[in-house]
């Protein structure tokens, strides 16, 4: 008898419980941006936009060495290192540890080599040791598989650089 009520009661609590996160439910969808035929994709721009961060940004206000108050490595390494790779695809990005990790991206001219990226940002200063690249690159081999290959440190060392000049565009802006 006793083990009766409770299967009812554990019953009245189950419907109950179903009817409360079903009810929590929206049937709102969501609505993506499409680009029209004759209209460009958004294009990328320094300037300041509104954002649902509000006008300091999700880290807050950067300091004028490019320090973020919330932010693990010096903002303008970080931003500049996104927008330099961000043809690629981002696997991973951590801007409390600086990394970021990318996915294999084949340019559209060889089809048969990939490459791969991890930017590591050491420091919280702008500085031309404050970001390591690594590079990675693969090629097909006669059965179709990928096979990696040695990449030249100098692809390696450009990247770095075109983050760094990068970085620097970006303090000039923030300073003006």
């Amino acid at each position: 008898m006793m083990r009766k009520n409770f299967t009812g009661v554990f019953a009245v609590l189950a419907v109950f419980g179903a009817a409360l996160v079903l009810s929590a439910c929206d049937q709102t969808q969501a609505v993506y941006p499409t680009i029209e035929k004759n209209q460009s994709a958004p294009r990328m721009s320094n300037e300041k936009r509104e954002t649902i961060f509000g006008s300091e940004g999700m880290f807050g206000k950067s300091k004028p060495d490019g320090e973020g108050a919330g932010i693990g490595v010096n903002a303008f390494l970080w931003r500049a290192s996104l927008d330099t790779i961000s043809f690629m695809p981002i696997t991973t990005a951590d801007a409390f540890g600086g990394t970021i990790i990318t996915d294999w991206y084949q340019l559209p001219e060889t089809p048969n080599e990939r490459y791969k990226v991890n930017v590591f940002i050491l420091d919280r200063t702008l500085r031309a040791d404050g970001v390591k690249v690594s590079l990675f690159k693969q090629t097909r081999d006669s059965s179709g598989g990928w096979a990696d290959v040695k990449v030249d440190p100098r692809m390696a060392a450009d990247l770095e650089n075109s983050i760094l000049t990068r970085a620097r565009q970006l303090r000039v802006v923030s300073t003006e």
